[in-house]
């Protein structure tokens, strides 16, 4: 999945009816491992997991007759599918089949690095997540922000204060003074860096091939993966991964808002390499196709497994990019390519890091919003005032908002948790890479990454 961000990469493009398309070739020589995995105990328990899961995924597409949005990939048998789109079962009889499931599983799972436990860990704190969603379907007054993610992404987010922000914003409007509101100031900075719609094509080609060139050197892929490229508009999400099973993705780029420059770094690893299309492709080769896994099949997006998705996708810049890596291509490739002036690329970055330290403010407006001690206009200005947002983009961000709630904090708290689960005891960019190509081959949830 990929709320968002949006990209994939390829050694071969072409481009047809402005779609890109990409068949990647070639594989890397450093294929990860996964957990360890133990012998089971006995091959009835593994076949009472296997029907459970199987279960799960039929529960899922169900619950996805309530919910457009729910079910964001799937390439399991075309039977399941229509036979879950004929059930008339409703969102409250639904909650009642996945705490059924759920009774199955132990009340508790003993922390362990190897595969089996973190496979009965995943089911159960999955089913959770759909049994809470499927209540709040039948019940629209179940929502609250807090509740609502620790329920669907198992972790708990801080809970922070306008006031904790007030030093960045005062740096901002160091960096850009002017009598007019910061959020216009910022907007009119950024537009010296907006991508001319007719280089579009040209600066994503160039990124997105440097994101896959850094992703394959050090994660193995299968040699089949591809992608394809649309442009969209007219939607709540700046972009977004359609994972369509054999490590082929459709990815699609809204490109109704201005698309600055940094984007296209951005948006070819967080839907590509290493993000969202190398997260799905490893899941469905190392679980699915090679354990026979079929829970992972299926990806319902109001759930735990989001977080971790979202989270390496955003953590996934940093790691192909570290340090002053991605200012320095940028300003060496992508602004010619753009015809753009990169003699303000340093000064761009200095505004665009002090931006990305106001993104916890998006949870507190979320939050608010959500719980309904603001309205719409009150979170649409918020957006503007304590993140720097544009008016368009504030109101694209409460439509994000209206139709995914409190999945916001999946890019930021999610990036944190991943980043940390990453670094931990890796003192080398090498070992980073290792940790977070087993991250993507597993089934670890928020609740897990400290086992």
């Amino acid at each position: 999945m990929g709320l968002l961000l949006a990209i994939g990469a390829g050694c071969d493009s072409r481009t047809k009816n402005g779609a890109r398309e990409s068949d990647a070739t070639e594989t890397t020589a450093s294929a990860q491992q996964g957990e360890t995995a133990t012998a089971p105990e006995n091959t009835q328990n593994d076949a009472a997991l296997d029907q459970l899961a199987e279960d799960y995924v039929r529960l899922v597409l169900t619950l996805g007759n309530h919910d457009k949005s729910y079910v964001d990939a799937y390439y399991g048998p075309a039977a399941w599918k229509a036979e879950a789109e004929a059930d008339q079962a409703s969102p409250a009889e639904l909650a009642s089949r996945a705490e059924a499931l759920l009774a199955k599983l132990p009340q508790t799972t003993e922390p362990a690095g190897n595969l089996q436990a973190l496979r009965q860990h995943y089911l159960k704190t999955q089913l959770s997540a759909v049994t809470y969603h499927a209540h709040h379907i039948a019940d629209a007054s179940y929502r609250n922000f807090q509740r609502e993610a620790k329920a669907l992404y198992d972790t708990e987010p801080p809970v922070q204060q306008y006031a904790e922000f007030e030093p960045v914003l005062a740096a901002l409007e160091q960096e850009l003074p002017g009598g007019e509101p910061l959020h216009l100031r910022i907007q009119q900075f950024q537009q010296q860096y907006r991508i001319p719609e007719d280089k579009l094509e040209a600066v994503f080609n160039a990124a997105i091939d440097e994101c896959k060139k850094r992703t394959k050197a050090h994660i193995q892929l299968p040699e089949n993966e591809s992608f394809r490229l649309e442009y969209v508009q007219d939607k709540p999400w700046s972009g977004y991964n359609w994972y369509q099973g054999n490590a082929h993705s459709l990815i699609q780029i809204n490109s109704e808002l201005p698309i600055y420059i940094d984007r296209a770094v951005d948006l070819g690893c967080h839907e590509g390499y290493p993000g969202h299309h190398t997260y799905n492709t490893l899941l469905e080769q190392k679980l699915v196709k090679d354990r026979g896994w079929v829970e992972y099949s299926v990806y319902p997006l109001f759930s735990p497994q989001s977080l971790i998705a979202e989270g390496s996708a955003n953590y996934g810049i940093d790691l192909a990019f570290p340090g002053e890596d991605k200012t320095r291509f940028e300003r060496e490739t992508l602004y010619p390519l753009a015809g753009l002036d990169p003699a303000g690329a340093e000064k761009y970055q200095r505004v665009l890091d002090l931006l990305a330290k106001l993104k916890f403010a998006e949870n507190i407006v979320a939050r608010e919003y959500i719980d309904r001690e603001i309205d719409r206009d009150e979170a649409i200005a918020r957006f503007q005032k304590y993140t720097g947002m544009s008016p368009e983009k504030a109101a694209q961000r409460v439509r994000f908002v209206d139709t995914y709630g409190a999945y916001v904090i999946n890019y930021n708290w999610g990036k944190q948790l991943v980043q940390e689960y990453v670094e931990q005891g890796a003192d080398s960019q090498d070992e980073r890479w290792r940790k977070f190509a087993k991250l993507l081959s597993s089934p670890r949830l928020p609740s897990s990454l400290h086992w």
